[in-house]
């Protein structure tokens, strides 16, 4: 895993536990916002540090 991916992670992982803290108390979506984003990022590091194989060919 590519340090970006890593740090990606890292942060989704963090504001996803932000987000069940905060959502009980005051409801804000800035968090799950940063999440979604978050992850989204590291799935596209994967994918440039090719981590993530695609064979588009059936067998």
């Amino acid at each position: 895993m590519s340090k970006a991916a890593a740090v990606f992670l890292i942060l989704a992982l963090a504001s996803g536990v932000l987000t069940l803290n905060l959502a009980q108390e005051t409801g804000t979506l800035l968090p799950a916002v940063a999440c979604a984003v978050f992850a989204s990022l590291f799935v596209a590091a994967l994918v440039v540090g090719r981590k993530i194989k695609f064979d588009p060919v059936l067998r």
